[in-house]
Parts: structure tokens; sequence; C-alpha cells
């Protein structure tokens, strides 16, 4: 994923097929190409993939376009929302109770860190214990937990997690869109 802050590689997860194959043919359609990070929330995550932030003047509403269609959602617990998770982002849970994933809205997660003492909380909204490996991971890279169980994680970031936080941190509005634009330059696949 080349920005205008720079490349961030990212690892799509075999285990959340649907999710990687419409991640893939959108990649391959160009429609990621010139869409802004229109979503930004310091220590917590950056949101693209809505087509309406294509030539979005600065009061367009933004965060409600999409490809036409949801997908299915995936959620698999192996998969949490640690630092540089790529999620599918959706609409909530009273105008989607199956939790339906965006077509081609995504989030990639920066997240703060949490001491294991806080973490059951998390389990019990979650529904199943997490492992010393997750836990860990919580503690030292940081991530969102409260998010697990609820939204399809189907990749995470491999090389630019710099570039993510850069994103992140910018001024924005009271939308939360950077006061000034941050685009996906261009998505290209690599093997």
């Amino acid at each position: 994923m080349e920005t205008s802050k720079g490349e961030i590689i990212i690892k799509l997860y075999d285990q959340t097929p649907k999710h990687k194959a419409n991640f893939i043919l959108l990649i391959q359609e160009n429609f990621y190409d010139s869409l802004l990070f229109h979503r930004v929330i310091k220590d917590f995550m950056i949101q693209g993939g809505d087509p309406l932030s294509k030539n979005a003047s600065r009061y367009k509403r933004l965060g409600v376009g999409g490809p036409g269609y949801t997908l299915e959602a995936e959620i698999k617990p192996q998969f949490i929302h640690k630092k540089g998770a790529l999620a599918a982002a959706r609409q909530p849970d009273e105008d989607n109770p199956k939790l339906r994933s965006s077509g081609s809205q995504f989030y990639i997660v920066m997240g703060r860190q949490y001491p294991r003492k806080y973490m059951s909380r998390f389990e019990e909204k979650r529904g199943t214990k997490y492992t010393e490996k997750e836990l860990i991971a919580y503690e030292t890279l940081g991530g969102a937990p409260h998010l697990d169980g609820q939204y399809t994680v189907f990749g995470e970031v491999m090389r630019g997690l710099d570039i993510v936080q850069a994103i992140c941190s910018v001024p924005t509005n009271n939308a939360s869109r950077p006061s000034k634009d941050i685009y996906i330059l261009k998505m290209k696949l690599i093997k």
C-alpha cells in the first residue's frame, strides 16, 4: 500500500478467504487508488476504502460509501485487534446484527498497551480467553481488544507500522478526517 506518508506492507490471512479474495479483487481493479484515509483517531486506528472519498471536498460526509455489497463476517478468535491488525469496517450492530463487513472499507489498528489485569473484561465480551501470546501482544505492542469478536480481522501490517503511526498522529477535524488529506496512492500485490 503506497500512501502519501510512505509504504505499508500487509499480509492477508488465508483463514479469512472471502475477505482476502475481495481485497485482492479490489486491488486488481485499482479500486483503492487515490482514496483517502478519511477517518483517523489518534492511538486507535486509521480507516480508508470509501470510494466517496475520491476527490471529496473538505465538507463531504465520508464513511458511508462502498462497492455496493457487504461480506459475510469471518470473525476468527485467533485473529485479534493487536497493533497493526487489518480489519473490515462495518455498519453498527443495530443496523447490522449479523456483523457483515463493508465491501471495501478497512481499518488498521494502532491502539494502546493493555496490562493483562484489564484483559478479563474483554474476554467476557469476546466469549473466550486470550492465549499467553495474545496477552503479551496487548501488553507490549498494544491494540484495541474491545473490538475482538466484533469485526473481521483479515490481515496484518508486516512493515510500515511507523507509517501507520505517522498517519494516526496527524491533526483531524471534528469528523476525525485529517486536516490535510492523506491518500492511498496505489495498492499492488506482491508475493
